[in-house]
Formats: structure tokens, C-alpha cells, sequence
């Protein structure tokens, strides 16, 4: 696993098929979610089959201890740097798992790990 996808890269459906990435468990709570909270039937049916998709193309990575730790650490240099880690929780979440497994994560939303763009290896798919 050459890169992990964010969930921005998932939504959007940029991920190439043909290139060896992985995605986090947490990317699949991020899109239960917005499956749940889609604001009419046409939203929701487009975001369940978007899904669904996900759901048959990969084998998620698991957010465990190493994970947890990882996610603390990272909580913590948000917070020294002035930034607002509960407002990030799932980015951490998956930041953390990319670093546990020594990969890049791949993102759309670099802003979003800008305060610790030091600290993760974060591209543009």
C-alpha cells in the first residue's frame, strides 16, 4: 500500500483504481454519516450507492491502539499550535492511521492538516 485515500479523495471519487491505496475505517464512519444526515432521498441515494462502491472496493485499515496513540499525539500538536483538534477529529483519525502504516496520505483538502503538515506526510492525489 503505496498511499492512503482521504475521505475527500472518496467523496469526490478521484481515487484511481488502478493505483495500489488503501482507505481507514474512519473514512467509512465519515461516509455513514453523511449518508445519514444527506439533506433529501436523491442526496442519500447518490451518497449509499457512492458507498456501497467504497464499501466492495476496499478492505479498510483498522483505527487500533498504535492508531490511538498516534491520533494523541497529533490532538496534542494541534492544540500547542493554537489549532482546534476536536473540530478535526476523523482527519486526525486518518492522518494517524497514514502514519502508523508509514504512508502519504492522499487528500483534496490540504488546509485541513495545514498546523501539522510537518508532522504527516500529506499530498494532492
Amino acid at each position: 500500500m503505496p498511499a492512503l485515500l482521504d475521505t475527500s479523495v472518496l467523496i469526490r471519487g478521484s481515487e484511481d483504481p488502478d493505483e495500489e491505496v488503501a482507505i481507514s475505517v474512519v473514512s467509512l464512519t465519515e461516509l455513514h454519516f453523511g449518508v445519514l444526515v444527506a439533506a433529501d432521498e436523491e442526496v442519500r441515494a447518490v451518497r449509499l450507492r457512492r458507498l456501497g462502491t467504497i464499501e466492495e472496493s476496499f478492505d479498510p485499515l483498522p483505527f487500533e491502539a498504535a492508531a490511538a496513540r498516534e491520533c494523541g499525539r497529533l490532538y496534542a500538536a494541534v492544540a500547542q499550535r493554537g489549532g482546534q483538534p476536536r473540530r478535526r477529529a476523523f482527519d486526525l483519525a486518518i492522518a494517524a492511521t497514514a502514519n502508523v502504516h508509514g504512508v502519504p496520505l492522499l487528500t483534496l483538502n490540504l488546509d485541513d492538516f495545514k498546523v501539522i503538515d510537518d508532522l504527516v506526510d500529506v499530498r494532492v492525489p
